[in-house]
């Protein structure tokens, strides 16, 4: 059981990454970016190929970062400059990207790291591989939220925010909301990127079905992330929400695989899991609207007697 656990843990923290991500566009700009399924895997792909060209891990898992900025280049351009909305807009760059990934590779749908250095592979002499990966992961995690606190303070930042709460407000500040939402794309993306890098490392390879779901699952870690840990609190709170999330949910599946649910139906409980998530906030709301509608009206009818 430790080492499902350990398992778990070391993968969530990878894809928590990609949460971070998400929370980006998501919560922070607003727009439901579905580039994601498509820029981890162009991060998987190009920091594979990249070592098997020879170039240190640790150069290509950079690398990673900035295909992953491209990527979201390329589905802000067709938002902002192309005027097509977010959501198509994620959806062609994500069609784009599976042609684009098959030609990074070659021609192949995939490509192996076996036998090949990576990040991981300092540790991995003188420790469990699950071990060698949240060392190295939480290493790479702190200094992303760290960097992201930093950069969400900034001026730049809380342009960045103002124009994901109300972009109309913003432009009566004077804040360029088309360079604040391209900026948005390309960090959030070039995040999903760097996790795409650092999975396929830890995979031991790349391929280009492996992003299929990827926004379902950052969606349900975000989720169980804002639920349990990030109900009342400031930035920080939320950034390690994400983590703390993206790790609870790997977790709950290690441990759902091991009471016997087949592989094939992950899909069909993240599904579930994420739209039960998102429903039962509305729920709430509407319950406590009702109580106190109740609780008035009975007020009123004290009032008269």
């Amino acid at each position: 059981m430790s080492s499902i656990l350990l398992g778990a843990a070391a993968l969530g923290l990878i894809w928590s990454i990609t949460t971070l991500g998400v929370f980006m566009t998501y919560r922070v700009l607003d727009i439901a970016d579905l580039t994601v399924e498509g820029s981890i895997v162009f991060g998987a792909v190009t920091a594979a190929v990249a070592i098997q060209a020879g170039i240190h891990p640790v150069w290509a898992t950079l690398l990673a970062f900035v295909a992953g900025m491209t990527a979201g280049l390329g589905t802000a351009f067709l938002h902002i400059a192309m005027k097509i909305p977010s959501l198509l807009a994620g959806i062609l760059s994500m069609i784009a990207l599976y042609s684009i990934n098959i030609r990074v590779m070659g021609g192949s749908s995939n490509v192996s790291l076996l036998r090949r250095s990576t990040v991981f592979s300092g540790l991995t002499d003188k420790m469990p591989k699950n071990a060698a990966v949240i060392m190295v992961g939480g290493l790479v995690v702190l200094l992303v939220v760290g960097l992201l606190y930093w950069f969400l303070g900034t001026e730049i930042g809380s342009a960045l925010r103002a124009t994901g709460f109300n972009a109309q407000m913003a432009r009566a500040q004077g804040i360029s909301t088309r360079l604040m939402t391209l900026m948005g794309y390309v960090l959030a993306n070039g995040l999903v990127g760097l996790s795409g890098g650092l999975l396929g490392q830890y995979m031991g390879f790349a391929d280009v079905q492996m992003g299929t779901g990827s926004i379902v699952i950052a969606l349900a870690s975000l989720i169980v992330g804002e639920v349990i840990f990030a109900r009342k609190g400031g930035l920080l709170l939320s950034l390690f929400s994400m983590v703390l999330g993206s790790v609870v949910y790997r977790i709950i599946i290690a441990m759902v695989l091991e009471a016997g649910m087949p592989a094939s139906d992950l899909k069909l409980f993240t599904a579930i899991t994420v739209a039960l998530a998102l429903w039962l906030p509305h729920v709430k709301t509407k319950w406590s609207g009702r109580r106190k509608n109740n609780a008035t009206t009975e007020g009123r009818c004290e009032s008269v007697e």
